[in-house]
């Protein structure tokens, strides 16, 4: 590998000073996880579809089907399955861009939000608003899984919640090779307990369709725009969960001539594919929920178990109906909880290390991310489900749609925004307003109409409002600045390309000066005071900024 013609790679075997590098187990979790950095080809030996198999194993929890029923009971069938749809197209269409971009350049959805409007600072933001949303996620499926346990077992609530926290620890230890087995092998199961039922009903009891298709909901009427508005708000805080998804997808192999239609499928499929899924999950949360309501009423016809105990004790014997329904609730909140411990731990540690410049390793910020799910998990977060992913949903979509938009409009359409992504530090300003006052106004405007600040008409439409106003002032935003605040500058100091002939992140090998690890082309930058390169996370840990590259004179030209 070759750098600018001045550098020479030292042959001097101590560590300079200004960075810390991680150490001990946090260097081998940074080397399975690739926590805060570019995924390396060296890494990536799973196929397109084991990867997709293994994203779409993290999307088989059952608060879609609490969601579902919560929507339906209180708005009626087809304002539900109206929401239902509404939701699951937007979140394709903006899905549909990140996960393309964390496949094709092998980095996470912070990695990704950095470089597209964000800056290296200005993402953290989103980091907090994205482990927010794990831990939010990982206490609905350990409540659910703790209403299980209740039936099942006559455990307490409060053992459930700790009991369903604590058995993932061990699970997400180990990173990407151990969630790979884990999902692969329980989808099957998962996906014979939970559609089963549902066509054992259909089958032998037609007229629960017609009952399901004309429930009227708590408020009574037909289908009205205010209504579908209000269950699109809350499906759309599932909107996040294409972070979760791409956390898998940048494990996926490079793109080639060879495995271009399996490359492609696994991706749709596995990125913003997820929501097909999701969405039928939920229509089918909206049909257990009548189908048990008169036996269980309103309150406890959202709980999974109740929902999938009515439908079991339909088709089989009753000694079977609750060892079957426990184990779906299980192994859906085990396939689930990984991913949410997983990507949670991700997400604090980036925010983390780019604030205080300290890496104290993954497994920390696993524990404090499920602390935070057990303290919903004990303040019943369950029964203000609604309240809270509707609150929640106005920040994720914000988020979302200005990411998207800046890799669809300002990346390709008005070629403002650089098109290949940028994380490392460095080569961003510590800010960029583009994408850091499009979500802040987005969120900030559509929470107060969340909570009536405009009038109770406007209410329902807050979650369209933080679409809108996300698409338009992210593009807006970079035509007014010219794009000048993506790069600080344009050049990283080494020669070598940082993409292959395919278009794939170039897997040539150099050492980094301060941690002495080889790592791949993508992961590094020149050294501003040592002859040699560095690689990204041990830019984000120098505390004095001795290895950073400084800015071009008079900042980089917008590309």
């Amino acid at each position: 590998m070759s750098v600018e013609p001045q550098l020479t790679v030292p042959d001097s075997g101590r560590r300079p000073a200004g960075a810390e590098p991680p150490a001990g187990t946090a260097a081998d979790e940074t080397l399975e996880d690739y926590t805060l950095r570019f995924a390396p080809r060296s890494y990536r030996r799973w196929t397109p579809m084991v990867v997709a198999t293994t994203a779409l194993g993290g999307i088989a929890y059952m608060a879609d089907f609490s969601i579902g029923a919560g929507i339906g009971l209180a708005h009626g069938t087809g304002n539900a399955l109206a929401a239902i749809g509404v939701a699951a197209v937007v979140i394709f269409l903006t899905g549909f861009p990140l996960a393309y971009y964390g496949a094709r350049y092998n980095i996470d959805l912070d990695l990704i939000t950095r470089g597209s409007g964000f800056g290296y600072y200005g993402s953290v933001l989103t980091s907090v608003i994205f482990a927010s949303f794990t831990f939010i996620f990982f206490a609905l499926e350990g409540s659910i899984m703790a209403q299980g346990l209740k039936l099942g077992f006559g455990l307490p609530l409060w053992l459930g919640y700790a009991i369903s926290t604590c058995m993932v620890i061990p699970l997400v230890v180990y990173g990407m090779k151990a969630l790979t087995k884990l999902q692969v092998w329980t989808t099957p199961v998962w996906l014979l307990l939970m559609v089963g039922p549902l066509l054992y009903l259909i089958a032998t009891d037609p007229g629960t369709v017609h009952t399901f298709l004309a429930y009227p909901g708590s408020h009574g009427g037909g289908v009205d725009a205010a209504s579908v508005l209000l269950g699109a708000g809350v499906c759309l805080s599932l909107i996040a969960q294409i972070g979760e998804q791409v956390d898998y997808l940048r494990f996926m192999p490079p793109k080639t001539a060879q495995n271009r239609r399996s490359w492609w499928t696994a991706v749709v499929m596995a990125g913003p594919g997820w929501v097909v899924l999701g969405a039928l999950k939920q229509a089918i949360g909206v049909f257990l929920a009548v189908y048990v309501l008169s036996r269980v009423g309103a309150h406890s016809a959202t709980e999974p178990i109740r929902q999938f105990t009515g439908a079991f004790a339909a088709m089989m014997p009753s000694w079977l109906v609750v060892p079957l329904a426990v184990a779906l609730v299980v192994i859906s909140q085990i396939k689930i909880n990984v991913t949410n411990a997983y990507s949670g731990s991700l997400a604090w540690t980036n925010s983390f290390t780019r604030v205080t410049k300290r890496y104290p390793g993954r497994m920390v910020f696993v524990l404090a991310n499920l602390a935070f799910a057990l303290i919903l998990m004990e303040a019943d977060m369950f029964s203000f489900l609604n309240g809270i992913l509707g609150f929640y949903s106005n920040c994720a979509i914000a988020w979302i749609v200005t990411v998207a938009t800046d890799i669809i409009v300002n990346k390709y359409l008005l070629k403002l925004s650089p098109q290949a992504p940028e994380f490392r530090r460095g080569m961003l300003y510590a800010v960029n307003p583009v994408g850091v006052v499009a979500f802040t106004l987005a969120s900030g405007l559509s929470i107060a109409l969340y909570f009536h600040a405009l009038g109770d008409a406007l209410q329902p439409y807050s979650p369209v409002a933080a679409a809108v106003i996300a698409f338009v002032l992210t593009p807006a935003m970079a035509i007014l600045t010219k794009g000048r605040f993506y790069l600080r500058r344009t050049t990283d100091g080494i020669d070598t390309p940082l993409l292959d002939a395919d278009g794939n992140p170039s897997p040539e090998l150099s050492e980094c000066h301060v941690c002495r690890q080889e790592f791949e082309r993508p992961d590094l930058a020149a050294c501003h005071q040592h002859a040699a390169v560095v690689c990204s996370l041990c830019l984000s840990t120098d505390r004095t900024g001795a290895h950073v590259l400084p800015a071009a004179p008079g900042g980089p030209r917008p590309r």
